[in-house]
């Protein structure tokens, strides 16, 4: 792969396999049934420098571009290919029919008695309109992020109401008929059809969790896409919100994102109205936790907004936004790119005015854990910052906890952490910390103490060489009494 490139959907291809792609106008279906997206292309670098790093490792020539006829008779074999799939496959249901039917008649031949009655009776019943959802499931963390409770499901997700709701349930959509009426709807050109296509299917989602992979459909996706950046607000955030409950299935996360929705998320969160701007960050908040979709959503440029929403009015925006990030920043390629935005001053500002402390130094860890990320937080001041708020009495331990880990992960700068923190005075805000943090404290601690003497030594070797050039003239001019100044100094 000589020019990479990613599409919409979060996948890598060659940009000729691509453009022939887009102009044989065919869209390759994935194992799982996805369509692909080629609307959005952007170069993967991170993907092509990785390739190149590794031919120059094993001494390989690099791969070279293809050129557009090659990719086009590539394509054309691939699309004959799924062509003869799906014909065998057509194939197989007929005779599976056939067959079927076969039985059936030899059966009603055998058995002229049996009557057929309605077989099945399905009720309709009216649920609570009040929902608890636990809050209380942590997720995985780097080594580096202190073992804090974090929620899996966005905030807005576990309100009761919102002013676009409304107030009536409708029963489960039980089969494939209820999937085309939502979607026929929802291209429908009259806006009131659509309005109530986009509620029902946030009722449907949002009631039971098997409606949820039931409903997460191609089709479904594709045309609630463009529902997503309406200029109807209330479709808008009905939209949204039903696209939110479609991504607490855990088989629907990379199916979703895959769909291309990531590009109309942003959209919403750069300029849609602030209750489509807090469910579209609880959406990504949702599809972050998936690792499969961590590179894709950063790369697609989801960063930055997210940046800018944690400084929103609303509570639940930035809590969701926080917990996109936190879950974003656990790849390494989202940790360069939010050090290149320049989030690093704006987080620790953050703390210091004290909003939203601990979601914002998980974060920190997690930045902390790399080079870039590292450089970034000592030029920012992180250290005088982390020290000064370990000296606060009234700390809460997991917010100390999340400072000492923060602190842990930049000690990993060597001498010029150990500079900054001894200007701090950190070994003594260190020696007050307990509870959970108090062993990484003392790790801190005993790094420090090698960093030190590490420096000490290389110091004492080079005052050696000239000292004991010093020593031996004074011992000349002295006549050799063990009482030289130089001599008696301490290593």
């Amino acid at each position: 792969m000589a020019d990479a490139v990613i599409v919409s959907s979060g996948h890598s291809y060659e940009r000729a396999c691509v453009q022939a792609c887009k102009t044989l106008g065919f869209m390759p279906t994935l194992v799982d049934g996805a369509i692909l997206d080629f609307s959005t292309v952007i170069p993967n670098l991170a993907l092509k420098s990785s390739i190149l790093n590794w031919c120059n490792k094993y001494s390989v020539d690099p791969p070279k571009p293809l050129d557009v006829s090659s990719a086009e008779i590539l394509v054309r074999k691939l699309m004959a290919s799924e062509n003869k799939m799906l014909n065998t496959h057509n194939k197989k249901e007929v005779q599976t029919v056939s067959h079927s039917e076969k039985e059936l008649l030899h059966g009603v031949k055998d058995n002229p008695s049996i009557r057929f009655t309605n077989h099945a009776v399905t009720e309709l019943t009216r649920h609570s309109t009040h929902f608890h959802f636990p809050s209380n499931e942590s997720e995985a963390t780097t080594f580096l992020t202190p073992p804090l409770q974090l929620a899996t499901l966005p905030s807005c997700y576990s309100s009761a109401s919102s002013s676009s709701e409304i107030q009536t349930l409708h029963p489960n959509p039980s089969s494939s008929e209820e999937e085309e009426e939502l979607v026929t709807k929802m291209r429908s050109t009259k806006v009131f059809e659509v309005k109530e296509a986009v509620i029902l299917l946030r009722k449907f989602t949002r009631n039971r969790e098997d409606s949820r992979a039931k409903l997460c459909t191609p089709d479904l996706l594709s045309a609630l896409q463009s529902l997503i950046i309406s200029r109807y607000t209330n479709i808008q955030v009905n939209a949204v919100a039903a696209l939110v409950n479609l991504s607490l299935e855990k088989v629907n996360k990379v199916k979703i994102v895959r769909s291309g929705m990531v590009p109309p998320l942003i959209d919403v969160l750069k300029g849609g109205s602030p209750e489509a701007q807090e469910h579209a960050a609880g959406a990504l908040f949702s599809l972050a936790i998936d690792d499969g979709n961590k590179t894709a959503i950063g790369v697609l440029g989801a960063l930055p907004p997210l940046m800018h929403m944690m400084r929103s009015e609303n509570q639940r925006t930035r809590h969701d936004s926080a917990m996109a990030l936190y879950h974003l920043s656990l790849v390494q390629s989202n940790r360069i790119k939010l050090v290149k935005i320049g989030s690093v001053p704006l987080l620790l500002s953050m703390v210091k005015s004290g909003h939203m402390v601990g979601r914002i130094l998980q974060i920190l860890c997690n930045l902390a854990s790399c080079e870039a990320g590292r450089t970034a937080v000592l030029d920012s001041g992180g250290v005088e910052c982390l020290v000064g708020m370990l000296r606060e009495t009234a700390l809460n331990e997991p917010t100390q906890e999340s400072c000492v880990a923060a602190l842990y992960g930049l000690s990993c700068g060597g001498l010029r952490f150990k500079g900054l923190a001894k200007a701090a005075g950190v070994v003594e805000a260190l020696c007050k910390v307990g509870g959970r943090g108090k062993a990484k404290a003392r790790r801190i601690l005993e790094m420090l103490n090698e960093i030190i003497e590490e420096e000490e030594e290389d110091v004492d070797w080079e005052e050696l060489l000239d000292s004991r050039s010093m020593s031996q003239t004074r011992f000349r001019l002295g006549g050799g009494k063990a009482g030289s100044g130089v001599n008696s100094t301490k290593f």
